[in-house]
């Protein structure tokens, strides 16, 4: 599921108004620049309306026409103040926020600009909306602002974290997706996550989690936002208290992208690091070892570290055996499966530590064919040399 920043603003591969997204020429932009400018500065709605909705074509895929539009911030914003028991203000709030979102896509001094002109404090009114379109531009605005340093801690400060999770609980399919984006973005900020843990989003961000394609940008988000979380106990205990929580992050792990599996073995090893004996036994029960040994193989290499670590505390004992029974990925997998209760899980994960011998081999045979290549010069070479190439790849 893509963004509402996205599907609204100038990386959107298709435009709600058909009439607006004709391609602008460079000869044509200035003029039509110079004639928005004027016109939203106008006393007339309908001209405002109008100089709006120009804007947002304008800024659509031009960064240029971003950076020369940027005197329209201010009173763009000041339409976002029109009563909402005023006759026209529904077109005005909604051009000026699909406005506002152009300008500040990929411009960070607009992401300021846009702040600091005072729009936070009607986006986040915006949040409440029974408007669905309102609340879910509001919070695809909210997404594009909190991608800048600058205004998380502002956006934080406006009251916005419990306002985006009742938009993840209640919100349109769209709204949810884009609230668990900038949920994500604002917990980078020093001690929002403890902001956003007091609002208890754990069984919002499972559930969308549940819904969404495991290989989204959506799911990488609730991965990222989950791995942040379970690194406090209140965190851990909503997600294993959540029915399918645990479940759902070892789906991602198994079926994501390569940025989600990583998230995912993170929130599952944060969890086992913090109390083995406690979370041990709930992570192995949703079948999670194949989805671990696929990760030592085909991983980022941070997976592939995070996978064989995890797997190390799922078996019985931690601790390395001795010498003489060497602790190799095939000993602490065995040693797991031994302890699995069900044939279908027990007989996947022998599969899959089958397969993941086969590819090792298959590698292993592919370095020797490598290698054999190396030593196969055109013209003869003393066996010396050959030697010294090979040990130096």
């Amino acid at each position: 599921m893509e963004s509402a920043a996205d599907n609204h603003s100038t990386d959107s591969n298709s435009e709600a108004d058909n009439n607006m997204t004709r391609p602008i020429s460079s000869s044509s932009s200035s003029s039509a620049v110079q004639r928005a400018l004027l016109l939203i500065q106008s006393d007339d709605s309908d001209s405002k309306l109008q100089a709006a909705r120009e804007i947002r074509r304008l800024t659509k895929t031009s960064q240029r026409c971003r950076r020369q539009l940027s005197e329209a911030v201010k009173p763009l914003v000041s339409m976002l103040r029109v009563r909402v028991d005023s006759p026209e203000s529904q077109p005005q709030h909604e051009a000026a926020l699909l406005a506002l979102l152009n300008l500040a896509v990929k411009d960070e001094k607009n992401k300021i600009s846009i702040v600091e002109a005072g729009a936070l404090e009607p986006i986040i009114s915006f949040l409440k909306s029974q408007d669905l379109n309102l609340q879910e531009y509001a919070t695809a605005s909210l997404l594009t602002l909190s991608a800048s340093t600058v205004n998380k801690p502002i956006i934080t400060a406006s009251g916005a974290i419990p306002l985006l999770v009742q938009v993840l609980k209640h919100g349109s399919p769209q709204a949810r997706a884009d609230a668990v984006m900038a949920l994500s973005n604002l917990s980078t900020h020093p001690n929002n996550l403890h902001v956003i843990l007091e609002t208890k989003p754990i069984p919002s961000i499972v559930n969308l989690l549940k819904n969404c394609k495991k290989s989204s940008k959506t799911a990488e988000k609730c991965s990222a936002l989950i791995e942040s979380l379970v690194g406090f106990e209140e965190g851990r205990i909503a997600l294993t208290s959540e029915e399918g929580g645990v479940l759902a992050v070892v789906e991602v792990l198994e079926n994501g992208s390569l940025q989600s599996r990583e998230h995912a073995v993170g929130a599952l090893l944060t969890m086992c690091q913090s109390d083995r004996c406690k979370y041990r036994e709930p992570i192995l029960r949703e079948g999670v070892i194949p989805g671990l040994l696929e990760l030592t193989v085909q991983g980022t290499p941070k997976s592939q570290s995070k996978a064989q670590m995890l797997l190390q505390l799922l078996r019985e004992s931690p601790y390395p055996r001795s010498e003489l029974q060497p602790d190799t990925l095939e000993n602490i997998v065995c040693n797991i499966i031994s302890q699995i209760d069900g044939e279908e899980q027990s007989g996947k994960a022998k599969k899959m530590l089958a397969e993941m011998v086969q590819v090792s081999m298959e590698q292993s045979l592919r370095h020797l064919q490598q290698r054999a290549l190396v030593c196969t010069p055109t013209e003869k070479l003393p066996i010396a040399s050959c030697t010294s190439e090979v040990s130096s790849k």
